[in-house]
C-alpha cells in the first residue's frame, strides 16, 4: 500500500534545471530514508542520491555540486533539484524507500523495497 509518484521531468537545454518531486503515500513519511536512481536506455540503474531521516545525504559523484536533495515531511514529498544539467543526464529518474528503518543512507537498489513510475529527463545538447 505504500505508492510513490514521481513529476516534473521534461525536455531542458544543456545548463538549464528541472526540479523533481516524489509524493509519498501509505506510510509514515518522516521516519524513512528516500533515493533517487535514474536508468538511461541500455544502461544500468544508477545510484543518484539518498536521504535519510534526519536529512543527510549521500551523492554520487556523477552529480555532486549540481544536484540538490530535500524532503519535506509535511508534504510529504522529496525533490531533487537539478542544475546545470548535461546530455548525460539524460534518463528516466525514480524515486524508491525501503521496506523498514535504517541508519543513515541505504545506497543499494536492493535496499529500496518500494519504486515509483518514473518521470523522463531528456536534456538537448
Amino acid at each position: 500500500q505504500v505508492q510513490l509518484v514521481e513529476s516534473g521531468g521534461g525536455l531542458v537545454q544543456a545548463g538549464g534545471s528541472l526540479r523533481l518531486s516524489c509524493v509519498v503515500s501509505g506510510r509514515t513519511f518522516n521516519k524513512f530514508a528516500m533515493g533517487w536512481f535514474r536508468q538511461a536506455p541500455g544502461k544500468e540503474r544508477e545510484f543518484v542520491v539518498g536521504i535519510d531521516n534526519s536529512g543527510g545525504s549521500i551523492y554520487a559523484d556523477s552529480v555532486k555540486g549540481r544536484f540538490t536533495i530535500s524532503r519535506d515531511n509535511a508534504k510529504n514529498t522529496v525533490y531533487l533539484q537539478m542544475n546545470s544539467l548535461k546530455p548525460e543526464d539524460t534518463a528516466v529518474y525514480y524515486c524508491a524507500t525501503p521496506a523498514g528503518l535504517w541508519v543513515g543512507v541505504p545506497p543499494e537498489d536492493n535496499d529500496y523495497k518500494y519504486w515509483g513510475q518514473g518521470t523522463q529527463v531528456t536534456v538537448s545538447s
